[in-house]
C-alpha cells in the first residue's frame, strides 16, 4: 500500500443504505469496493468529461489492496477521495480514502492499478493520449 501523501482533487459523497449495514452494526467490508468502484467511476467521467466507452476502450482493475482502517456505521457522512497518482505506459495507479465529513477520520484507503484495454484488440492499449492529458491537467502533481 502506497502510504505517500496526496493531495485529492476529486470528492464523491456516499449513502450510506440500510442494507449496508452487516450484523455487527457496521458497513460490511464487501461494500467498502462498491463504494471505491462507484467513486471511480464518477472521478472518470468528470475527468474525462464524458462516460467511458465500454465498447472501444476502457480502463479495467489489474490489481487492488484495501485497507479497512475503522468502521462505518449507518449514521455518518462518507467521502470517497480519488487520485491518480502515477501513470505508466498501459496503466495507471490510483488511491481513494473514505473519509468521515465531520471528524475527517480516515475509514478505509485502496490502492489500485487499472491498465488501459482496447475491446477490439482484445488486449491492454497504450495508455490514449486524450485521457493522459486530461488526468495530468486534473491531478496538477502527476508523477510518471
Amino acid at each position: 500500500m502506497n502510504n505517500q501523501s496526496f493531495q485529492f482533487f476529486h470528492k464523491t459523497p456516499v449513502q450510506i443504505r440500510f442494507n449496508d449495514i452487516d450484523i455487527m452494526a457496521h458497513v460490511n467490508n464487501s461494500v467498502y469496493q462498491n463504494f471505491f468502484d462507484m467513486a471511480r467511476m464518477s472521478y472518470f467521467e468528470e475527468v474525462f468529461e464524458q462516460k467511458m466507452q465500454w465498447k472501444v476502450r476502457a480502463l479495467v482493475l489489474a490489481n487492488i489492496t484495501i485497507d479497512y482502517l475503522n468502521p462505518i456505521f449507518l449514521d455518518e457522512e462518507i467521502v470517497v477521495l480519488s487520485k491518480v497518482y502515477k501513470l505508466g505506459n498501459k496503466s495507471l495507479q490510483m488511491q481513494q480514502q473514505i473519509i468521515n465529513v465531520q471528524t475527517n477520520e480516515l475509514k478505509a484507503k485502496n490502492d489500485a492499478v487499472l491498465v488501459a484495454f482496447g475491446v477490439k484488440e482484445d488486449e491492454a492499449i497504450q495508455l490514449p493520449y486524450d485521457w493522459r492529458e486530461k488526468i495530468i491537467s486534473f491531478e496538477k502533481d502527476i508523477k510518471f
